[in-house]
């Protein structure tokens, strides 16, 4: 199970936000590229970077900070935040992003994620599944849909998609514990490959995780805080 530390970027600063609250942030650093090579030296084989003011917005308001991270790894990266058009997903690729991550586009224009898939690859093109009470959330998690992430997930590798990052977002940034019973019923109906979030703050709910047979693990805050040490973590499993 791959274990991946995240970096989320708002107004270029490393942030964690509270169940997605934008007015819920803490600031832990103003230099998000020496914390991603922080945790590519304690031994992380994978980033995960979120920009928080484009997933909101829309457009890629970090980019050049993304593109200086990549530019200071040699581990792959995948970027998530305003990826909404085909043109966004070549610009990242371009600049080294190995996986990108759609969330708003999954629900709003399937045709768009398979146009996106058919030309990249399964391996390179990820959906996020954000969601409150299971119902799907979007646009920088500011808006609700109706969409059920079963039946989100269900559609999305209907189509092609492999690979899905599952966010609770009620648990994000909480330190409580993930959303267990979810992802659980999530490997149980479906074949995809599950990367959680949300809500991770200890090595007993990392090894948790590792039994329901998750692909991968996002940790955020613990990391920040201490409450999980990065390569204890790695270690143990």
């Amino acid at each position: 199970m791959d274990i991946i530390p995240a970096v989320d970027v708002k107004d270029g600063k490393c942030v964690r936000l509270y169940q997605g609250d934008y007015d819920k942030e803490t600031v832990f650093s103003t230099d998000p590229v020496s914390v991603a090579a922080g945790w590519q030296d304690m031994g992380a084989e994978r980033i995960h970077i979120v920009d928080l003011d484009g997933a909101s917005s829309g457009s890629q308001l970090n980019f050049q900070i993304i593109q200086r991270i990549i530019s200071s790894l040699t581990i792959p990266v995948q970027v998530g935040g305003g990826i909404r058009t085909e043109s966004n997903v070549a610009t990242m690729m371009d600049i080294g992003v190995d996986r990108v991550v759609l969330g708003t586009i999954a629900v709003e224009n399937k045709e768009l994620v398979r146009s996106i898939l058919n030309r990249f690859g399964e391996e390179s093109v990820v959906v996020g599944i954000d969601v409150r009470d299971d119902l799907v959330s979007i646009k920088g998690w500011k808006e609700s849909t109706i969409v059920s992430s079963f039946d989100l997930i269900d559609d999305m590798y209907g189509i092609g998609i492999r690979r899905f990052v599952y966010t609770d977002i009620s648990r994000d940034g909480t330190l409580l514990q993930p959303n267990f019973e979810s992802i659980e019923q999530i490997l149980n109906r479906s074949d995809a490959n599950i990367i959680a979030s949300g809500g991770v703050s200890s090595l007993s709910h990392i090894q948790q995780l590792a039994r329901l047979g998750v692909e991968g693990v996002i940790i955020g805050k613990a990391l920040y805080t201490g409450d999980i040490n990065l390569h204890e973590a790695i270690s143990v499993l």
